[in-house]
């Protein structure tokens, strides 16, 4: 009997994944790309909020202080007096106070030694985010006081991102100097207290902070920005009341060093 010839046997098909498989390893890779990119784009924001605004913030008040040729910095101290010229004293008579100036415009300075002896930021007329806190710095509330006046001279500013004038504002102690400049005069206010307190708590900026109805009798200063930080429920308040006012001419002694 002949033998039958060999047979070759067909190669086997790899199997294919069932279809709905398919979709959903497919469905998954998509979610995954974009979950990623997602991230990405998530980090870059960060990036920006956290520390490119800053650095654009800080650049253009800077470039604000120095187009104030009044404006005294570090970088620009005032001439020496001559020897036989009577330095400006330190005065507590009624000072000099100025009109409110129109929105948006940048008409005072403010130091705070305890944060530097380089730290200086404009303050600028309005609390507006987009045109005066996150390019000019520091706002000053519309209707409260000007500086030196009696009532309470209000400003408000962020504690991070957009160059974040009040970053530091919890290192403040009582008794620390915030000194403000004008083109009229030096106020030297000195830190009475600090606290926290609920956005709806606008009582803190009234001419006697927290005392409805009480006439002012006193040139304060009220500093806000928000708590905790990142967070914005809640706002951290910095009173202040006028130590002295003294004439342009001169400068504090609390920023020469010697305070």
């Amino acid at each position: 009997m002949t033998a039958a010839p060999d047979v070759a046997t067909p190669p086997a098909r790899p199997s294919r994944p069932p279809r709905g498989r398919s979709v959903v390893a497919t469905v998954v890779g998509v979610v995954g790309e974009l979950l990623i990119t997602l991230g990405v784009l998530v980090g870059l924001f960060v990036v920006w909020q956290l520390w490119w605004t800053d650095v654009v913030a800080e650049r253009e008040q800077a470039e604000v202080v120095a187009e104030l040729d009044w404006a005294w910095t570090p970088q620009r101290p005032r001439p020496t007096a001559e020897p036989t010229a009577e330095a400006p004293a330190e005065r507590t008579d009624p000072a000099p106070v100025m009109a409110e100036p129109a929105y948006a415009t940048t008409f005072a300075t403010l130091h705070v030694p305890r944060w530097g002896a380089d730290y200086v930021r404009p303050i600028t007329q309005g609390t507006g985010k987009t045109d005066v806190l996150d390019t000019l710095g520091l706002g000053h509330y519309e209707g409260t006081a000007m500086p030196g006046a009696i009532g309470n001279f209000a400003v408000a500013g962020h504690r991070v991102t957009y160059g974040k004038p009040l970053n530091r504002v919890e290192e403040l102690q009582i008794g620390d100097p915030l000194i403000v400049q004008t083109e009229q005069a030096w106020y030297v206010y000195r830190v009475t207290e600090a606290l926290v307190v609920r956005p709806s708590q606008v009582e803190v900026l009234l001419p006697v902070p927290s005392q409805p109805d009480v006439a002012p009798t006193q040139a304060v200063m009220t500093l806000t920005t928000c708590h905790p930080m990142y967070s914005a429920r809640e706002r951290y308040i910095v009173h202040a009341t006028l130590d002295y006012w003294m004439a342009p001419e001169g400068t504090p002694v609390e920023l020469q060093g010697d305070a």
